[in-house]
């Protein structure tokens, strides 16, 4: 397992030492497909469900996903987020 980076030559799990890395420009763009009923989309649209506006806690959670992403994957290390914007497009 040597050429894996998260794992020894014994296959044990180690956390890689990025210590001498020059900081680099990233940027991410994940996507995500979702499949709602049409009444359930015209709910969401019309901001009409108990729970509140649903693109707003699902924006909060995807930026609190961005900000905890070390303590989410595992062996992951910190990252220094600039910036994270999250937007919807139904179709």
């Amino acid at each position: 397992m040597a050429d894996l980076t998260h794992f020894d030559d014994h296959g044990a799990s180690r956390m890689v030492d990025v210590g001498d890395k020059a900081i680099t420009a990233r940027v991410a763009v994940p996507e995500a497909f979702v499949s709602l009923r049409p009444e359930t989309l015209t709910q969401i649209n019309n901001k009409d469900l108990a729970k509140g506006d649903v693109y707003e806690v699902a924006r909060l959670a995807g930026i609190m996903g961005a900000k905890k992403t070390a303590d989410l994957i595992p062996l992951c290390h910190p990252l220094g987020l600039d910036s994270v914007t999250i937007d919807f497009e139904t179709t």
